[in-house]
């Protein structure tokens, strides 16, 4: 079973999005916690799905640190 954001206490979630060369670099934070985690992807995947993939990180990060 996946994690939901309301499991680890997440209400509220910033990115920031910066192009490397080829590729986009994605931050997730959350500015409670001041948690940050960071993904690499293809810009072509679209903002959503790279959102998407940050936000599993952050989750994952988050309920790791709760342990």
């Amino acid at each position: 079973m996946a994690l939901t954001p309301k499991d680890v206490g997440l209400r509220e979630v910033l990115y920031e999005f910066r192009p490397s060369g080829a590729y986009v670099r994605v931050a997730a934070i959350d500015p409670h916690s001041n948690t940050e985690v960071t993904v690499v992807g293809d810009p072509r995947q679209g903002e959503a799905v790279l959102k998407r993939i940050a936000l599993r990180k952050l989750i994952y990060v988050l309920a790791k640190g709760r342990r």
